[in-house]
C-alpha cells in the first residue's frame, strides 16, 4: 500500500513540474482556446451572479482559471491554465498548481478565478511570490456571493462548475507562475 502512494505522490509531483515548465499556451490555437475560455468563464460568472460585475470592475485585477483539473489518491494534485486582466484586457498567462497529501479521493473539474484588490496584490501575482497557504479559502460562486466577496491579504477567491466527485480532508497550497504576453 505504502509503496502505490509513494509512486501516485512521485508520478503526481513529476507530471505537475512537467505541465508547469511552459506558462504560455505554446501553439497560436492554444492561446486562442485559453483566451476564448477564460473571456467565457468571466461571462459565466457574471451570469451565475451578477455582483460578480462590480467586484470585477472595482478589482485591480484578475486571474482567470477556465478549467482546474484537481485528483487525489491520498496524494493529490491539481493544474489549470488561465489568464491574468487588467483594465477588462487579458495581460499575460497564469497557471495554478497544487499539491497535497492528506486524506483525498476522486477528481473534479472547476474554475478559478481570483480577483486582486489592489496594485501590491496584483504584482506580487505577477512576480511569482503569491502563493495560497493551506487555510486559503474560496466562495463558491453562486448569486450574491459578489456582493458579499472579502478580500484577504489583498485577494478574492472565486470557484464555480465544481464537476466531479471529490472526498477531501487534505492539507496543501496552491502556487502560481505568469508569463506576459
Amino acid at each position: 500500500m505504502f509503496q502505490s502512494v509513494s509512486f501516485v505522490c512521485v508520478a503526481t509531483l513529476a507530471s505537475l513540474s512537467l505541465t508547469a515548465c511552459s506558462t504560455a499556451p505554446q501553439t497560436v490555437e492554444g492561446r486562442s482556446d485559453i483566451r476564448e475560455d477564460s473571456n467565457s468563464a468571466l461571462a459565466k460568472a457574471k451570469v451565475a451572479d451578477p455582483t460578480m460585475t462590480k467586484v470585477f470592475d472595482d478589482s485591480h485585477g484578475s486571474a482567470v482559471f477556465p478549467k482546474v483539473g484537481k485528483a487525489a489518491a491520498g496524494v493529490g494534485g491539481a493544474y489549470g491554465k488561465g489568464v491574468l486582466f487588467q483594465g477588462g484586457r487579458i495581460v499575460g498567462y497564469c497557471d495554478v498548481s497544487q499539491a497535497s497529501i492528506g486524506l483525498a479521493l476522486g477528481g473534479q473539474t472547476y474554475t478559478e478565478i481570483i480577483c486582486f484588490e489592489d496594485q501590491k496584490a496584483f504584482e506580487r501575482f505577477k512576480t511569482g511570490k503569491f502563493t495560497f497557504d493551506a487555510q486559503a479559502t474560496a466562495v463558491a460562486l453562486q448569486s450574491g456571493a459578489g456582493a458579499n466577496a472579502k478580500y484577504s491579504d489583498g485577494v478574492a477567491v472565486f470557484t464555480m462548475d465544481e464537476r466531479g466527485l471529490m472526498f477531501e480532508a487534505a492539507i496543501g497550497g496552491q502556487k502560481f507562475a505568469y508569463q506576459a504576453l
